[in-house]
């Protein structure tokens, strides 16, 4: 409380400093809930990526504006309680603010954080009749833990939203003179309360990101109020072991080697015995065409996106190529494998090296030169690595490991058939 008295008359009267208690600034409080609730709910309905990024510590420092409302009609009320009448009113809504963060980046989408921010100061000035001055400031400070949620739009660009709860702590000043005269000048209020906030994110590299946000804080401001400070800033992030992304990389296809030509029949010449025995010549029948195997392996990273299963047109122009070589050969069987490196679980990597398995044979087929009921699609796996443990040391991904692990993620097609 900041009592304020005139001449001899002593009242108990609030001279608050407030935030955003006018009917107008109340109605937009649902519209930034709703618009980050529906950030959140999007991320939600996304689908989880093989070996999806994530499972990293970062760290950034943020600067912005933030914005307060200064409650004019209940200081104007306060004063006229104690028989004083305000007037020239002058308000300070306007502060710098800055923030100083950390979190974990848990997967693609969610990640974890606590910040420490300071809102700025905020504060007004009025002159009264009887002759007199009042002066009051606020500032706000505190710490806050928030749920962050990221929704990629693009290979650098995301969307984020976050809600979370924060607890700032409030000091006030207020100083009076003349007709005026404060009881309470310094009073102060530690309170918790919601945090609301939307923006979007820039990946510079894979170790330094931007981030432009608007949040919206519920604070106490140290004299029985309730309201809000919006805060307009501006982020530097930076991850601390962050992964980036794999270069897609086209295996060379193998050269085609044709098969060797069938070998040509020769009858034998009848053979004459005596005359009383005559052998009728015996004819030999030919030899069956020789079986033709033909193995391919395509990099994982020249059919499809990073930890995706929908073919790239590079993948497609790759298959194309393949369908041509092995134009006029008669299938028997063609089995289509997929496979997986060890990062990620046994499970999900199963699953993948199936849907890529899958997604390379309904293109073979689409071509309309193979028969769907001669291709078999197989998910093998992290099963059959090309690299130990020995080659490619350590469990947690890096861009070290990643590319070290390169030639185990890949597709291979295995022909066999007669020309």
């Amino acid at each position: 409380m900041s009592p304020v008295t005139a001449g001899s008359t002593c009242r108990a009267h609030r001279a608050p400093i407030t935030t955003n208690r006018e009917p107008s600034m109340t109605t937009r409080t649902p519209t930034l809930r709703l618009l980050a609730l529906a950030c959140l709910a999007a991320l939600t309905a996304l689908p989880a990526a093989a070996q999806q990024e994530g499972g990293y510590f970062y760290g950034g420092i943020g600067a912005g504006q933030g914005r307060a409302k200064i409650d004019q009609e209940r200081i104007s009320s306060t004063l006229l309680g104690a028989g004083l009448t305000s007037s020239g009113f002058a308000a300070d809504n306007k502060s710098n603010s800055y923030r100083i963060f950390g979190g974990y980046q848990m997967n693609r989408n969610f990640g974890l954080e606590a910040s420490f921010f300071n809102l700025g100061k905020f504060g007004f000035h009025t002159n009264t009749t009887p002759a007199g001055t009042l002066d009051g400031q606020a500032r706000i400070q505190g710490g806050g833990l928030d749920l962050v949620g990221r929704l990629p739009i693009s290979e650098r660009f995301s969307l984020l939203g976050r809600a979370g709860v924060q607890q700032a702590r409030t000091r006030d000043h207020f100083t009076g003179s003349g007709a005026v005269s404060v009881l309470n000048p310094t009073p102060s209020k530690r309170d918790t309360g919601y945090k609301f906030g939307v923006g979007m994110q820039y990946d510079v590299t894979p170790n330094f990101l931007v981030r432009g946000e608007v949040d919206r804080y519920r604070v106490n401001d140290a004299v029985g109020n309730r309201g809000t400070v919006n805060v307009a800033s501006v982020s530097l992030v930076f991850p601390f072991g962050r992964a980036p992304a794999a270069t897609p990389r086209m295996a060379a296809a193998p050269a085609y080697v044709a098969p060797a030509p069938a070998p040509v029949y020769v009858a034998p010449a009848p053979v004459y015995v005596p005359p009383v025995v005559v052998q009728a010549p015996v004819a030999v029948p030919p030899p069956p065409p020789p079986i033709e195997r033909r193995r391919v392996s395509f990099s994982a990273e020249s059919l499809f996106g990073f930890d995706k299963s929908t073919l790239r047109p590079e993948g497609q122009a790759a298959l194309d190529g393949f369908a041509r070589e092995t134009a006029g050969t008669r299938y028997d069987v063609i089995t289509v494998e997929g496979h997986t490196d060890r990062l990620g679980t046994p499970a999900y990597n199963q699953k993948l090296s199936l849907e890529r398995a899958e997604a390379v044979k309904a293109y073979l087929v689409s071509k309309g030169a193979i028969d769907a009921s001669r291709v078999k699609a197989v998910g093998m796996g992290e099963s059959q690595p090309t690299k130990g443990t020995a080659d490619c040391k350590g469990a947690k991904p890096s861009p070290k490991l990643i590319a070290c692990l390169q030639a185990d993620r890949r597709v291979e097609v295995e022909v066999t058939g007669t020309k």
